[in-house]
């Protein structure tokens, strides 16, 4: 029963939920035996699905030239509410977080002074960005940048910043070089007419992990396609179909890079949702600027990875699309990866709260 109510609680946002988010969190979150208050990092990561315990991560952590402990909070972009204050209060943001704790759903109330995002925030039927505009009127630090996180929510927002890099870089040579797939974006149906070589591929929407994308053969499927695409009412882009020999992944993570090559074993044209075999390759001067100028984008990504194909008609390599924050790791590797991403935050935090500060 007790569970029942709480969770009655986070579904109707209670009063006295709220009240007890301003008067603080209970005691045992709030400070540690010495009295010294933690910091408190919010972790957006389903660690159902990656695997990850960023508790046990930061484990031992230290912040040089700061003695206050670090706290790690790790949920679902579902499993909180935010509230923030403006810069009249001394606690801008206040999160009440859903967590099982002894077997029992209870309600969690931190007050982060980092968020660590590891996850969409939207995601096919699911969309959090309200939650997102919260941490942003708080200022809350993070990594990625919350700024650019939002940015990521559209993908033609995150083309329309690849398309000017390739602008800016056109011409400069093999090893300098944005090559990318050219694409077209319709912001509804009835500005849809694709007038580039079949078969093609359209993306509707902001879906991700291979949802909302499909192959079209030739005009009259296109035609059938459009027709869905009026029932859907979203905005979409079209590109040319590329016969990949083989997809190659950048991955950037502070100043810590790998580079993948991944050829599909299960007969899909999409390579990153079926079974592939993937190997790791050498970090080329061109993959390697491929991430630095990716990592500029919206005024800087610590996490992020670049995706593209090598083209088996002119054996040239184009970009696809470079993902962000919520950049999914090669698990052979995950446990490492994991670790330069702790080490990421730690060297944010310090500029924050130690001897950088």
């Amino acid at each position: 029963p007790t569970g029942q109510v709480r969770m009655k609680s986070w579904l109707l946002g209670s009063n006295k939920a709220t009240a007890r988010a301003k008067g603080g969190s209970d005691s045992k979150s709030s400070s540690t035996t010495d009295g010294k208050p933690p910091i408190t990092i919010l972790a957006l990561d389903a660690a159902h699905k990656s695997g990850t315990e960023w508790e046990k991560v930061f484990k031992g952590s230290k912040i040089p030239g700061c003695d206050r402990p670090i706290k790690v909070v790790q949920c679902k972009w579902d499993d909180f509410h935010v509230m923030a204050d403006g810069p009249h209060t001394s606690t801008s943001c206040i999160i009440n977080v859903r967590k099982e704790v002894g077997g029992v759903m209870r309600i969690v109330t931190v007050k982060p002074d980092f968020v660590l995002v590891r996850n969409e925030v939207r995601a096919l039927s699911k969309d959090n960005r309200n939650k997102l505009y919260g941490l942003m009127y708080a200022n809350v630090p993070s990594v990625n940048s919350l700024s650019s996180i939002y940015m990521f929510c559209e993908r033609p927002i995150v083309q329309g910043e690849l398309n000017r890099l390739a602008k800016i870089h056109k011409g400069n040579g093999p090893d300098n070089e944005f090559l990318l797939v050219p694409q077209s974006y319709f912001a509804s149906y009835q500005e849809f007419f694709y007038g580039n070589s079949f078969p093609a591929v359209v993306k509707v929407g902001s879906a991700h992990a291979g949802y909302g994308k499909m192959k079209v053969a030739n005009h009259k499927d296109m035609e059938d396609f459009k027709s869905v695409l009026a029932v859907a009412d979203k905005y979409c882009t079209a590109e040319p179909f590329i016969d990949g020999k083989y997809d190659l992944r950048i991955q950037k993570i502070g100043s810590k890079y790998r580079a993948f090559k991944r050829i599909s074993i299960s007969g899909t044209w999409k390579t990153n949702t079926q079974s592939s075999h993937v190997e790791v390759i050498p970090l080329t001067k061109k993959y390697k600027f491929w991430a630095d100028e990716a990592a500029k984008m919206f005024g800087g990504l610590d996490i992020l990875t670049v995706d593209a194909i090598h083209n088996t008609k002119d054996g040239k390599e184009y970009i696809m699309e470079v993902n962000g924050t919520s950049s999914g790791l090669l698990p052979t590797y995950q446990e490492e990866d994991d670790g330069h991403i702790r080490d990421l935050v730690l060297q944010k935090l310090c500029s924050i709260f130690g001897t950088a500060a």
